[in-house]
């Protein structure tokens, strides 16, 4: 069914959700076969010994010999869930699960969902060092803001691996790649749109930051309390370093004043806009209304103002969401050996998405779905690429 030339909300029955998640979403299954005394002395013991020495002497062989080099760790301390909020690690487990799965299925790596009861992001650094021997990259996942930005800071600081936190930059890779998506369909750049970002939490502030690496510089960002502007008193660090960077005019107030005559519009926050703001952007505008469960506007309302309208849900066309990202990020920087995700990866990785769906592009399609099979290859070529000298 279709309201205003917009799929409506698909209605999931309960007892099929829980039937479907019965037993949780993962199994570890071996890859040698276990089927006579040989083969069992081979996978164990006294064969394994013979691996367990080479690795002791030259701990290089691990990459080789174990799964760990190809092996995802994904992370949370289950302090802002989807839109659930603090929900817990042992809810916020479904969902870890969910993504390590994803993970497999699209991008051919091995994840294991790490949920802690650990409040404190001291104990979350603590135990991730302690584990490192058993992974090859973290993927931390539902870390409420401002904790997540120290935690996946530090956690780049004291491993030598690849960390990302992919409610960030996975989302705003998926972000840039829409909007070029969308320029390209509207027949204008990006770069010198008039840009409201509203919600500065994790995703408004890594998206609002790989905007301004993909050379926009009008970008104005709303946090509950109005826009962020220098010497604005209640900033967090985070805050306060993006606010020097953004708000160029000097714009003062709230969504009436951000969303005056914006060119792009993108929501990442549990407020909402109202018709009357959404009929003063500017004619043809892009709206990204990605909260979830219920947009920042609807988007058969935001249509009526908006010449591209994406989303964060599966029920509408054009859905924004990180998974488009995160998988091939992570397979691209595990084949090339990297220890760190740079910014000029997660452009190469937007790039990559938007150039999969120029073929085919329309105000309903400017971008593509993330079950599409080009995507998690191209993504991951184009991370290497970047990573390559």
């Amino acid at each position: 069914m279709t309201v205003g030339g917009f799929q409506t909300r698909v209605r999931l029955d309960d007892a099929e959700i829980f039937a479907a998640h019965e037993g949780g979403q993962l199994s570890v299954r071996g890859t040698l076969p276990v089927r006579d005394p040989h083969s069992l002395s081979v996978a164990y013991t006294p064969g394994v010994a013979t691996v367990s020495r080479a690795i002791a002497e030259d701990p290089s062989l691990a990459a080789r010999y174990t799964w760990a080099s190809r092996l995802v760790a994904v992370v949370t301390n289950g302090t802002a869930v989807l839109g659930l909020g603090d929900v817990g690690p042992a809810a916020a487990l479904p969902v870890m699960e969910g993504k390590a799965a994803l993970f497999q299925r699209l991008a051919g790596l091995n994840a294991i969902p790490v949920v802690l009861d650990a409040p404190d992001i001291d104990d979350i650094v603590d135990v991730l060092v302690r584990l490192r021997p058993s992974f090859g990259a973290v993927c931390l996942e539902d870390v409420a803001a401002p904790d997540c930005f120290a935690l996946e800071e530090r956690l780049k600081d004291v491993l030598d691996c690849p960390v990302m936190h992919d409610d960030q930059h996975g989302t705003a890779v998926a972000v840039l790649a829409g909007l070029r998506g969308a320029c390209r369909v509207l027949g204008r750049s990006l770069e010198p749109s008039r840009v409201a970002v509203v919600g500065a939490g994790a995703a408004g502030i890594a998206t609002a930051e790989l905007l301004l690496a993909a050379g926009v510089r009008d970008i104005t960002v709303l946090d509950s309390r109005g826009i962020l502007l220098t010497g604005r008193n209640g900033l967090t660090p985070a805050k306060k370093a993006l606010a020097a960077r953004t708000n160029p005019r000097g714009l003062r107030g709230g969504a009436a004043e951000a969303l005056r005559d914006a060119e792009v519009v993108i929501g990442l926050s549990s407020s909402t806009v109202s018709e009357e703001v959404a009929a003063t952007m500017a004619p043809g505008a892009i709206v990204f209304a990605l909260s979830n469960p219920v947009p920042e506007l609807r988007p058969e309302l935001a249509a009526r103002y908006a010449a591209v309208v994406g989303t964060g849900g599966s029920d509408f066309p054009n859905q924004i969401i990180n998974t488009l990202a995160s998988p091939g990020i992570f397979r691209g920087v595990l084949d090339a050996g990297a220890r760190h995700i740079t910014t000029e990866m997660k452009l190469a990785a937007a790039d990559a998405i938007a150039e999969v769906a120029r073929g085919d592009l329309a105000v309903d399609r400017i971008i593509p779905h993330s079950l599409d099979p080009r995507v998690v290859p191209a993504v991951a070529e184009a991370v290497v690429r970047t990573a390559s000298p």
